[in-house]
């Protein structure tokens, strides 16, 4: 058991219809410690790719995509879910179904900060059904960068994101995948990783 999993057994929360809070630690509250741990891990997975940036989606990914930025000493850029009036000029769009909030968002990121030089690691705090990736795989599609990889803190093995973004070539890293879910019972079980 890696020290995500055992994070997650001692303070995650797991909820009915396949929820698990992890906000005391990853996604609300943030254990810094613990993310510039998680950057480092992803650095060590990644490290033999030439990465010259991260990019991930607002909100939860920021902080996670920072540490990560930091430890490959590349810029990080995050896709925002609303446009804004202090974005000028020419975007990439992409539109993204929040798993968590049951809401369709345009996700948006200036043509100024991604371009056909740039190779990504992609990053994000969750992996359920793939549509947050599918949406930044497409905006890095259209810039022309290249996506080198794509690191995810907790994967959830029993919904289809996972083996959607594998299947179409991505060399795609999760620190924790969960096997299973047991709302009424509050319990869950990891797949096993040879990381």
């Amino acid at each position: 058991m890696n020290f995500l999993e055992e994070r997650i057994l001692k303070d995650g929360i797991v909820k009915p219809g396949n929820v698990l809070k992890v906000d005391s630690f990853l996604n609300h509250q943030m254990d810094v410690e613990l993310i510039d741990e998680i950057g480092r891990e992803f650095h060590r997975r990644f490290k033999h790719k030439n990465i010259t940036k991260v990019l991930t989606i607002e909100a939860s990914g920021i902080g996670i995509a920072c540490a990560v930025a930091r430890c490959f000493g590349v810029p990080m850029v995050f896709a925002k879910k609303s446009k804004s009036i202090n974005i000028d000029g020419d975007v990439y769009v992409a539109q993204v179904e929040s798993f968590t909030h049951k809401t369709q968002n345009n996700v948006i990121v200036s043509k100024r900060f991604l371009g056909p030089d740039d190779h990504l690691l992609i990053i994000d705090d969750f992996l359920a059904n793939g549509c947050a990736l599918q949406g930044l795989i497409s905006i890095s599609e259209n810039a022309g960068a290249t996506v080198e990889g794509l690191g995810i803190v907790i994967e959830k093995g029993f919904q289809i994101g996972g083996r959607v973004i594998r299947n179409l070539g991505y060399h795609l890293e999760s620190l924790a995948i969960i096997e299973s879910m047991d709302g009424e019972n509050g319990t869950l079980t990891f797949a096993p990783q040879n990381n």
